[in-house]
């Protein structure tokens, strides 16, 4: 079927900068161009897309560079655009070119200036020999809570190395990236404000992948647990710097307020861009009905004329349209450092991944057997949707903290 332009589907809700169009225009056809034609094929064979990310480095889409960019954006809406449009492409291509950038936000929240100059250019490589990161968070016993990690960083007064040991999972990039970011305990009777964010660089002895996970969906994406068997690093590869880590644990046990612990703060500046990124699902399924509607007959007449299928195709656009608001409004508040007072980071994250799911699952409806077929896309978007109510924070813990917010108290 006939792709569509990007400047033909996310318009009319509000006027793009002039740069911010311009780079969705330029992330649209990228995906035209080098992921969409190659989506099944890299899902079947559920491997790593080196050649996409190569020339995704090679445009500049896959940059420390576009990191800068996005991070320093006023409107906070650069990376959600590309995001969609990257999505748009293919799901689990998508998840293996933006899997990088969550260390890389965990990197911008935590550390210092000088670190990010520093460690930044490993996070990518080079344009001719691209690198992946992975963000080492969830544990075999804690996905949601947080606060029940169990991998521990020891200081070796000895040696001046932080030591760590641990089994963390759910990794995407896990095992086969250059450098991990891996968020562990440094004082366990501080809970969650006892974490702290260490980078571990490439070649790091005391690392390795473990089991690798054949998934549901976005299998272009490496996902895997990594173990960390007495992983020694130096001092200062606490991310934020080993000085201000005291300080922060010294206020914590004096009783004061702290700012949000690392770990938690990343999923809260991510959850626009992972909006976005279902979003790009749920528009290329819509699109995909919505011409194959307007070409399939039955009854002598197009599907789409039969009320059913044009009320189902009225609902998932509207769906869309209004939960790319909802993202791009948690976007701006977050580039204009406004609170989410309403856990308006959560809303959109939640309502994104369930417009995902809802739109995929009526794609296939509308196209009837052939949905359920890998001969038609839809099948794998609708795969590939179901991991955004789960990832980044369940579609549960988006409403715990929704609820919390507007009711001023803790829901459990």
């Amino acid at each position: 079927m006939s792709a569509t332009t990007a400047s033909s589907t996310a318009t009319g809700l509000v006027d793009l900068p002039a740069a911010i169009a311009e780079a969705r225009t330029w992330a649209h056809e990228f995906a035209e161009k080098y992921i969409r034609p190659v989506g099944s094929e890299y899902d079947e064979r559920e491997e790593t897309p080196w050649q996409v990310i190569r020339e995704a480095a090679a445009a500049g889409l896959y940059s420390q560079e576009f990191a800068l960019q996005s991070r320093d954006d006023s409107t906070g809406l650069l990376m959600p655009v590309v995001a969609e449009e990257l999505f748009w492409g293919d799901g689990g291509i998508g998840q293996a070119l933006v899997g990088t950038y969550l260390p890389v936000y965990a990197l911008f929240g935590a550390a210092t200036e000088e670190q990010i100059r520093q460690w930044l250019p490993s996070f990518f490589g080079t344009s001719s020999e691209p690198a992946v990161a992975a963000l080492c968070a969830s544990e075999p016993g804690a996905g949601s809570d947080a606060a029940a990690i169990r991998t521990r960083a020891k200081f070796d007064q000895a040696t001046g190395e932080w030591v760590l040991n641990g089994v963390k999972t759910w990794a995407s990039n896990g095992g086969i990236a250059d450098v991990h970011v891996v968020n562990a305990v440094t004082d366990p009777d501080l809970g969650a404000r006892g974490h702290a964010l260490f980078y571990i660089p490439p070649g790091t002895r005391g690392l390795r992948q473990g089991q690798k996970f054949r998934k549901h969906g976005i299998r272009a994406s490496h996902t895997a647990e990594v173990l960390l068997e007495d992983v020694r690093i130096p001092a200062d590869n606490v991310l934020g710097g080993k000085e201000q880590l005291e300080e922060r644990l010294a206020a914590v046990r004096e009783g004061k307020r702290v700012r949000v612990p690392a770990g938690m703060a990343i999923f809260e500046r991510a959850r626009p861009a992972n909006g976005a990124m279902a979003i790009g699902i749920a528009r290329a399924a819509y699109e995909y009905a919505l011409e194959y509607a307007s070409m399939r007959e039955q009854f002598g007449r197009p599907i789409i004329e039969n009320q059913a299928i044009a009320f189902a195709l009225a609902d998932m656009a509207t769906d869309i349209d209004a939960a790319r608001l909802l993202v791009w409004r948690a976007a701006s508040m977050a580039a204009l450092e406004r609170p989410f007072t309403r856990g308006e980071g959560s809303m959109a994250k939640l309502r994104a991944s369930e417009v995902a799911v809802r739109t995929t699952e009526r794609a296939i409806q509308i196209l009837g057997g052939n949905g359920y077929t890998r001969d038609y896309p839809v099948e794998r978007w609708a795969r590939d949707a179901k991991i955004f109510t789960i990832f980044e924070g369940t579609s549960e813990i988006q409403r715990l903290m929704i609820s919390s917010a507007i009711a001023k108290r803790r829901i459990r």
